[in-house]
């Protein structure tokens, strides 16, 4: 079976997208339109050739420091982004580059960021794992593990505090799951029924320890059931099992009832970063994965049996692709940033 498939849940019953609901009915995942399913399979897909395009770059030494990619889990920023509305917070750790497109930042500015270039979107100083977007609600972007969840915690604290209805989805990996500060975090959001969505993006092997062998429980969606906190599993290489999954979550932090957990089920296709060979796993696993469950491939055989053609997704994908090459040559030819840069944004303490 597909790693990131949801066909089964842990203790071997039955399950579709995600756990069963409180009235022990499995909830009903609503079909996308064909105009919804291209906007999908269009933002997906420029996820996907701009991580592509970056492992390039990397390649050619124009791309230093780390460098996450989040080929393959694309399913899961895009279809939270269709549940949220505009004024939700977004918060999330280092594999950031899919979150940024995902809000809507302009590729340009992503990819100069990550060359290091002064029109980058935290002005060159940033790189792969601190990008930022206060205009689009994105608020980082954190390179310690486990950082972003007391963040994201303390953005939906602002929101109850001045009384607005947003809410807070706050993404971290299921490394990061097994962090304290995350379950400091769990109380006082339960605690103070904040409006957070925790969205634990499970790829099975963090940082390159199988899942398995790393956590006692491996069932994360459960882990805040100590703190009354409720949680779904979900098939996170479909996006329309997100996006659902979504909305349930959204609306229940956003009535006042407070945080609640979306364990996606996902799939990196790459190394943990560009440096990890993932000897960990074997090619035909890796394999298996791409050939029966990528989820930019579900969305494509949607649209194909919906009546476009191939020629009309090769369209989509030549445009993106132009997308992507244009960002990339922005980004070459940006100069880099200015030495007196490096100091400002900086507080000293007298």
């Amino acid at each position: 079976m597909a790693p990131a498939k949801a066909s089964r849940n842990r203790s071997g019953s039955s399950s579709a997208a995600s756990e069963e609901g409180a009235n022990g009915q499995e909830p009903k995942i609503k079909a996308f339109t064909r105009e919804e399913d291209l906007k999908a399979y269009r933002q997906m897909l420029l996820i996907r050739r701009f991580e592509e395009k970056a492992g390039q770059l990397y390649g050619m030494g124009q791309i230093g420091g780390f460098c996450h990619l989040y080929i393959g889990e694309e399913a899961v920023v895009v279809g939270m982004m269709m549940a949220k509305k505009p004024d939700d917070q977004v918060i999330t750790a280092y594999r950031d580059h899919g979150h940024t497109l995902a809000v809507g930042m302009d590729p340009k500015r992503v990819m100069a960021e990550l060359t290091g270039r002064r029109d980058g979107c935290s002005k060159g100083k940033g790189g792969s794992m601190h990008m930022f977007a206060p205009d689009k609600q994105f608020y980082g972007g954190h390179g310690i593990v486990g950082a972003c969840v007391p963040l994201g915690a303390g953005i939906a604290f602002v929101n109850k505090y001045r009384g607005n209805d947003h809410v807070c989805l706050c993404f971290f990996g299921d490394g990061a799951a097994n962090q304290g500060q995350v379950y400091e975090t769990f109380n006082m959001a339960e605690l103070w029924k904040l409006p957070v969505v925790f969205i634990i993006e499970n790829n099975k092997y963090a940082m390159g320890t199988s899942i398995e062998r790393s956590s006692s429980t491996t069932h994360l969606s459960q882990r805040g059931l100590s703190f009354a906190i409720p949680g779904e599993h979900v098939d996170g290489m479909d996006v329309c099992a997100v996006r659902a999954a979504g909305e349930r979550a959204i609306a229940y932090a956003r009535s006042g009832k407070g945080p609640m957990i979306l364990e996606m089920l996902t799939y990196r296709y790459r190394g943990h970063s560009m440096s990890d060979p993932a000897k960990y796993r074997t090619r035909e696993e890796v394999q298996n994965v791409r050939e029966t469950h990528d989820a930019i491939e579900l969305v494509r055989q949607r649209l194909l049996k919906g009546g476009l053609s191939d020629d009309d997704l090769k369209n989509v994908d030549r445009e993106v692709r132009e997308v992507v090459s244009a960002a990339a040559d922005f980004a070459l030819a940006d100069p880099e940033q200015a030495a007196d840069e490096l100091y400002t944004d900086v507080v000293i303490a007298s």
